[in-house]
């Protein structure tokens, strides 16, 4: 954890908007989402995956871990992304997120660092919802349009 939850300040507490669906794919799940700018769009796809995994009303913020994803384009940081966080959720902490927050996104050199405010997944307290087993490259989209305010992402994850 890098975080106590002393260390937690209220504005940690504070969800944004929810801004993803879900689209019906063969076998799988396409993530959509969406933001006022492409960091908020990738922030939202990682909350449509956890959202995916349990219902977030059952979900509190009492631990913090950071990620970091690094690519060579910005498909690739959009893959390397989700599976830092899906990586987070299977193995120790397994951290599910209730709030993710980009604190790096540097889209010329590929990178991401994000801080993930979650609990550990404990099965009795959140509901199963279904297991994502992987990310996939599969009709993966970004759309980077800032003259038309329009920053969205398209996922196809493994289920």
């Amino acid at each position: 954890m890098d975080e106590e939850l002393g260390d937690l300040t209220e504005s940690d507490f504070i969800l944004p908007p929810i801004k993803y669906e879900y689209l019906d794919h063969t076998a799988d799940v396409q993530l959509h989402a969406w933001g006022d700018s492409l960091k908020e769009a990738f922030e939202q796809c990682g909350m449509a995956m956890f959202a995916y995994m349990t219902e977030m009303a059952y979900v509190q913020i009492r631990e913090v871990h950071t990620i970091e994803a690094n690519a060579d384009d910005m498909i690739g940081l959009l893959y390397h992304f989700l599976d830092e966080l899906l990586f987070l959720f299977s193995a120790e902490p397994f951290l599910i997120c209730k709030k993710l927050v980009i604190t790096e996104f540097n889209t010329e050199e590929f990178r991401i660092v994000c801080k993930c405010y979650g609990e550990e997944f404990k099965i009795g307290t959140h509901p199963q919802g279904t297991e994502v087993k992987a990310i996939t490259y599969s009709a993966m989209q970004i759309i980077d349009e800032p003259k038309d305010h329009k920053f969205e992402v398209f996922v196809i994850i493994d289920i």
